[in-house]
């Protein structure tokens, strides 16, 4: 939308749902280019944020599918503002109900500092916690256990040396027979002892050097790899 046209219809004293109307747009895009050209609405007082937010007003927007950050351009309010009053009325945006579908009965929605609202679990020891950030948790611990191995075991493959990326070295069990589990996934969500011992099992090789010793291309033994 135009600056200059925009900035005139504001001065004219009319509302964003008025300008809206007007051109066939939806509010929170009216919203969206004000803030762009970082006009303001004659209508947004300067404690307007402190004004309440009917819910019929709101719940039409909910309905329209808006999420947080398009109701509070629609509303010419603060994020936290339009949480609270969401809050405030018992209200749910579309966003958040696909958010908490399926959810087990311990399961809540809740904001999250980096996620904002998510889905939460409660841990055993009874707090909540954002379940994105538990499996990002959980994937990050894993990468640094494998990190810790990988320079343990030398940091480059057995048979050719490669050593440029971590995720294409992997660790193959010399005697099958004394293998517990696998060091890859779910193997790397144990211990760091546990782990240290089964890699004491194997030998560090890339993905293409796996492939050749599991098809008989390649072999190692006990003393060392070969061809």
């Amino acid at each position: 939308m135009e600056e200059a046209w925009l900035r005139s219809q504001l001065e004219s004293g009319r509302s964003i749902e008025a300008i809206a109307r007007e051109v066939g747009k939806h509010p929170s895009t009216v919203g969206h280019w004000v803030r762009k050209h970082g006009l303001v609405s004659s209508h947004a007082e300067r404690h307007r944020s402190r004004e309440p937010i009917e819910r019929d007003q709101l719940e039409r927007l909910v309905e329209d599918g808006l999420t947080v950050e398009q109701l509070a351009a629609a509303l010419d309010r603060g994020h936290a503002t339009v949480r609270y009053w969401l809050k405030r009325h018992g209200l749910v945006t579309v966003r958040a109900r696909e958010l908490t579908r399926g959810l087990p009965g311990d399961g809540a929605l809740r904001f999250c500092r980096r996620h904002g609202y998510s889905a939460f679990v409660k841990t055993r020891d009874g707090h909540w916690r954002c379940k994105r950030c538990r499996v990002q948790a959980v994937s990050d611990r894993r990468r640094r256990v494998k990190q810790i191995l990988l320079e343990e075991a030398g940091g480059a493959c057995a048979l050719c040396g490669y050593n440029r990326y971590a995720g294409a070295l992997q660790f193959h069990h010399v005697d099958p027979e004394a293998k517990a589990f696998a060091l890859a996934d779910g193997g790397l969500a144990r211990s760091l002892q546990r782990a240290r011992s089964e890699a004491a099992k194997c030998v560090l090789v890339c993905a293409n050097c796996h492939a050749e010793i599991e098809a008989g291309l390649a072999t190692i033994a006990p003393t060392g790899p070969c061809r």
